[in-house]
């Protein structure tokens, strides 16, 4: 038989098992969180590959952008809206020496002579709108041509600017003879 006075004896935790397991619930907070830090990542730096990710996902972006770039595309600027002003844009920027090209309505391919802003040269400009899409072009440097799509897929590297042209040519093509653009 049970006795009742053995039994109404152990009813709770004493105060040292309090102390004992709360210290070790400290140290294995210590030991496992003490390396984890809650900043955000810094964006990497802009190249022609990222340079779309990288502004629509920045804090800057806030559904239209304008990103402009000045002096061998050495400084870039981005403004949030039309009527606000052209802000430095504060990560880090590898476009140098970038050359933006456009395709006519005849397929043929022209490079992009764009005027100049407080005296000094523009390199680069693409839009970013409310529905996702950006300016299309290619850019191209000295490592390779890029496609910047406008809406659909990401980036596209190519050896020459013929490729990269060859490519948006088709890519057009088959958007528009698909049905599925709309």
């Amino acid at each position: 038989m049970i006795n009742i006075k053995e039994f109404s004896l152990r009813k709770g935790f004493s105060l040292v098992e309090l102390l004992i397991v709360i210290m070790i619930v400290a140290l294995i907070y210590a030991a496992g969180f003490s390396g984890i830090s809650v900043t955000k990542p810094n964006p990497k730096a802009l190249t022609p590959l990222n340079l779309k990710d990288n502004i629509v996902k920045s804090e800057f972006y806030n559904g239209r952008a304008t990103l402009m770039c000045l002096d061998k595309c050495n400084k870039c600027y981005l403004r949030k809206s039309l009527s606000s002003k052209f802000t430095p844009y504060p990560n880090g920027i590898q476009l140098e020496n970038i050359k933006a090209y456009t395709i006519d309505s005849r397929d043929a391919l022209h490079e992009i002579e764009y005027k100049r802003f407080n005296d000094r040269p523009i390199c680069l400009i693409i839009d970013f709108y409310n529905n996702g899409s950006s300016t299309q072009m290619i850019l191209k440097d000295d490592e390779g041509a890029y496609f910047l799509p406008a809406f659909f897929g990401d980036a596209q590297k190519f050896d020459t600017i013929d490729d990269a042209k060859d490519y948006w040519l088709k890519a057009s093509q088959s958007i528009s003879s698909s049905g599925e653009y709309y």
